[in-house]
């Protein structure tokens, strides 16, 4: 069943408990994804085993265990059922049934400002997160450039951003990553400085 899972939503890390289950599990409020547009759920994992299911104005409570292969047996309205515990990144929880091929996608909204209620709103927060993702690894990254044939570098992009301030560089300048071997990707400094 974790094919389809792993098809459906490539580069998961598998849930570990001494690195996943306090910092990033226990005492979180998951928005589950799936169904979101019909009613909005969150689900509470709490220490003592309990699980709190908030909808509109009513709180379910009902229980959770992790057993020692980190599979989780977790009881629903629909019953028992086990699942396996993925993480796409620290506040996107995925659970895989283990009986069908179906999965329930979570976000993290402890620490997010605004509400996730529909899907535009999960739309929104994926897009803010993964661009603030990207800036900061192009930000914290080194890159080499080419003017008039010749190479320099490697530079962060604020080194960058700071010669072509100044006119020592043009910000139509290729840049390639330190890990490129050729300028192919066509990428200008200028590109850089709009992902920040």
């Amino acid at each position: 069943m974790s094919d389809y899972l792993h098809r459906t939503i490539p580069n998961l890390k598998p849930f570990c408990f001494e690195h996943h289950h306090d910092s990033h599990f226990i005492n979180q409020q998951w928005v589950l994804v799936n169904g979101i547009s019909k009613k909005k759920s969150i689900y509470t994992f709490k220490k003592d085993n309990v699980l709190e299911i908030s909808r509109k104005d009513n709180v379910i409570k009902t229980t959770w265990t992790i057993n020692i292969q980190n599979n989780f047996s977790i009881e629903t309205e629909d019953g028992l059922i086990s699942v396996q515990a993925y993480f796409k990144d620290d506040d996107i929880l995925v659970l895989n049934n283990l009986d069908k091929e179906e999965f329930a996608l979570y976000i993290n909204t402890t620490n997010y400002e605004d509400e996730l209620n529909s899907v535009e709103d999960i739309n929104t927060f994926l897009k803010e997160k993964y661009k603030k993702k990207v800036s900061n690894i192009i930000y914290d990254h080194k890159f080499y450039y080419i003017e008039q044939s010749k190479e320099y570098g490697p530079f962060k992009v604020e080194e960058l951003a700071e010669k072509v301030k100044s006119g020592e560089i043009s910000a139509y300048c290729f840049v390639k990553d330190v890990n490129e071997h050729d300028y192919s990707k066509r990428m200008r400094i200028e590109d850089l400085l709009h992902e920040l």
